[in-house]
């Protein structure tokens, strides 16, 4: 027997799992995340507290590209995974719910 919690979910899910799988939609789950992650690791980078790494940037100009192109690369990577991973939890429990209401 289902609760009144989960048969509101599959029927929610019924009518949304095609809307949550549009990229628009997936950009909004992981950007912000993605975005935080990667400015702090960026302000962590330039503020200076690690020598070395300040050394390293003043002496080679072209790794701010670098790690520039791997932040993007990480907040790319967050944000598809973050949204996949959410749709597939989502998936999984309305197809749990729908075994559950069709068992005897």
């Amino acid at each position: 027997m289902l609760t009144v919690e989960e048969k509101g979910f599959i029927e929610y899910w019924e009518k949304n799992r095609l809307k949550r799988k549009r990229v628009f939609r997936q950009l909004a789950v992981g950007l912000p995340l993605g975005t935080a992650l990667a400015f702090f690791i960026f302000i962590n980078l330039v503020s200076g507290w690690y020598k070395r790494v300040d050394m390293m940037i003043h002496a080679d100009a072209s790794l701010i590209l670098v790690v520039l192109i791997a932040l993007v690369l990480i907040v790319i990577f967050i944000v598809i995974f973050s949204a996949r991973h959410s749709w597939d939890q989502n998936e999984q429990r309305y197809r749990e719910l729908l075994a559950r209401n069709d068992a005897p």
